[in-house]
């Protein structure tokens, strides 16, 4: 193995400040994992942050992602989760095992990959055990890469916060790597499953993984639709996307004592709604911030068993980051992977 490796990185804030760099592949601790990074799965997150730095502590140079998967190639002598050759992907929030997630009130901690701690956009990193788990068998590295945020965000709402059931209704926003994620687990689970789209296409490439209805937001009123649809019962669950004053639309299309899961800030990082419908309709309101090692390892064992494919709209080389980034805001009917 070569001592030196190569990684993207910026010295400040800005798209423009990133590029390829050479530097020493780093050493390994007592309790530290080598891994061969094999793909990248990226994040709206990833470019909001390169493009602002979204209030972060940031570390300069900076490398960014979240997503990785890759194969062991060094583990320190203390060691014992993995050894030299298996597959692995990486944890969005290091140190959040399981439970309650870190932090107090005044202070919630958002110590992520990609963020305040490195990045891996990069042929190796090193990080401590604790901070992988073990990639799923029937998955290639692009699809693994994608489940360490898009995939457990989706889980950690329906299924581990949820307790989603068969024959829920569930409205998802969108066909991005969230969405379509949350579109087939609820399907898995037996629920009915209604995704909103401003696009035709996507749309029908939806109803094709398993959507039951499909609605087209430019063109119809979706709360009246979900309302026919459902038969003015309503939606159970809603993956709230869009953020932003969308949420007051969802607060009239969830059902009573149903389940809004606020992901999304693409509509604005301050959320609206009229306040009728929550008093009335006593919903569950719960912000979504990915989620603890443990719910990625029951999604990497489910997708195991049930078969998931992760839907990826296109596979990037190393380098082609920059392009990979920019695919972001043209709004990818799944994920964005850059492959090693």
């Amino acid at each position: 193995m070569s001592k030196w490796m190569q990684e993207w990185s910026t010295e400040a804030v800005g798209p423009h400040n990133l590029k390829i760099e050479e530097r020493r592949v780093p050493e390994i601790g007592d309790l530290d994992v080598l891994v061969r990074t094999t793909a990248v799965s990226l994040n709206y997150r990833d470019k909001l942050i390169l493009e602002s730095g979204m209030g972060l502590d940031l570390t300069f140079p900076f490398v960014p992602a979240s997503d990785m998967s890759g194969v062991v190639e060094a583990v320190g002598k203390g060691v014992t989760r993995f050894r030299p050759g298996d597959r692995v992907i990486s944890t969005f929030a290091p140190g959040w095992l399981d439970g309650l997630r870190p932090g107090n009130g005044r202070t919630p901690a958002y110590a992520t990959l990609g963020g305040v701690h490195p990045g891996v956009l990069s042929e190796y990193v090193a990080f401590p055990e604790d901070w992988f788990v073990a990639a799923p068998k029937s998955l290639d590295a692009a699809e693994a890469s994608t489940l360490p945020c898009a995939g457990l965000t989706a889980w950690f709402a329906l299924i581990e916060k949820g307790h989603l059931k068969p024959g829920d209704r569930v409205v998802v926003q969108g066909t991005g790597g969230v969405a379509l994620f949350g579109l087939q687990i609820a399907k898995a689970v037996g629920a009915e499953v209604i995704v909103t789209s401003s696009s035709r296409e996507k749309l029908e490439k939806a109803l094709a993984l398993g959507a039951a209805h499909g609605i087209n937001r430019l063109s119809e009123d979706w709360v009246e639709r979900v309302y026919a649809l459902t038969g003015d019962h309503g939606a159970d669950h809603i993956l709230e996307i869009a953020g932003g004053a969308a949420l007051g639309q969802s607060l009239k299309a969830v059902a009573p004592d149903g389940r809004i899961s606020v992901i999304g800030v693409l509509e604005g990082f301050e959320v609206s709604g009229a306040v009728a419908p929550l008093l009335l309709k006593s919903p569950v309101l719960q912000g979504i911030s990915v989620g603890h090692r443990r719910a990625l390892e029951d999604l990497v064992g489910a997708v195991d068993r049930i078969g998931l494919k992760p839907v990826i709209d296109k596979r990037y080389t190393f380098t082609e980051a920059r392009e990979a980034l920019a695919h972001l805001d043209r709004g990818p009917f799944g994920k964005v992977v850059i492959e090693f």
